[in-house]
């Protein structure tokens, strides 16, 4: 007997020992990354923080690094982005709704979900070459802003669908029952009840499906976006250049000063970037008080 016991204390201590040294390597497999990125920010920082001023945020491209700005990329991603919120919220949304309330358990719907999970895995290089042959060249929509925004649509889909069901699928069932006993149909009852409940999901969503849109540069470039713009858009068919693009086409320059304002408008996109999540992290938080 005392012998079982003594084994049992030692697998015990084995597995005790196993635990601490898997928690120390997940540790470094934290750590490590986060340094390296920290290092990166702070020579990004570093190298930008100087360059920063009103008249890099206000002025136009130039071929001369000293002179030139972020106005059009700057101008170009905002619009990007409202135009990408426009085409892919309302879809995403729909979509969401009717996958959850509305489909059912069918292999219709199984495979849909399937192919929705797969979607948000994919590269984005893909849904650039994907933009390029069906709204470039398909539907002749050119270099424009248009093609852009529906390209970005296409990418932030998957993540607004996933997470707009996953906030729906929050709501108590309960709080439907409840309705339909008080005789809501079953829009009334998405209507009124669930898509209020499941609000604050949704916005968080959409944020960051927007800002992970707004870093995007490989979509961008493979559909044709500009590399240098000195002019702002004027119709969602205007030729376009956002921040990503503009950001890469300093880079591959060989000047330093080049380099120097790419840091810079690094700094710029993160800055955007942070805002989004924060705006989203902001809203979340308003949103789940007001319903509680």
């Amino acid at each position: 007997m005392k012998q079982h016991d003594n084994d049992d204390l030692t697998f015990i201590s084995i597995d005790r020992k196993i635990e601490k040294a898997f928690i120390a390597i997940m540790a470094i497999a934290v750590t490590i990354p986060l340094v390296i990125m920290v290092m990166l920010l702070i020579d990004t920082f570093i190298d930008g923080s100087g360059r920063l001023n009103v008249d890099f945020l206000t002025s136009f491209p130039s071929r001369f690094a000293e002179s030139a700005g972020i106005l059009s990329p700057l101008v170009g991603s905002g619009i990007l982005m409202v135009l990408t919120a426009l085409f892919a919220v309302p879809v995403g949304i729909g979509a969401a709704v009717y996958l959850e309330e509305y489909a059912g358990k069918t292999r219709l719907s199984s495979f849909i979900e399937i192919n929705i999970s797969n979607l948000a895995g994919v590269p984005s290089i893909i849904y650039g070459l994907l933009g390029l042959g069906l709204f470039v060249r398909y539907m002749q929509l050119g270099r424009s802003l248009l093609a852009g925004a529906l390209t970005l649509s296409l990418m932030a889909l998957p993540m607004i669908i996933i997470a707009s069901r996953e906030a729906i699928r929050s709501v108590p069932r309960e709080l439907r029952e409840a309705a339909y006993a008080l005789g809501a149909d079953k829009w009334m009852t998405i209507k009124k009840i669930v898509l209020p409940m499941s609000l604050p999901g949704i916005l968080t969503g959409i944020i960051l499906s927007l800002a992970r849109a707004i870093g995007e540069t490989a979509p961008i470039i493979t559909i044709g976006a500009l590399t240098y713009v000195a002019f702002l858009p004027d119709s969602v068919m205007s030729p376009f250049t956002a921040l990503p693009v503009q950001i890469f086409n300093w880079i591959s320059r060989p000047q330093t000063e080049f380099h120097i304002n790419a840091a810079a408008g690094i700094i710029v996109l993160l800055v955007v970037m942070l805002l989004m999540n924060s705006l989203a992290i902001i809203l979340r938080y308003r949103l789940q008080r007001r319903i509680q």
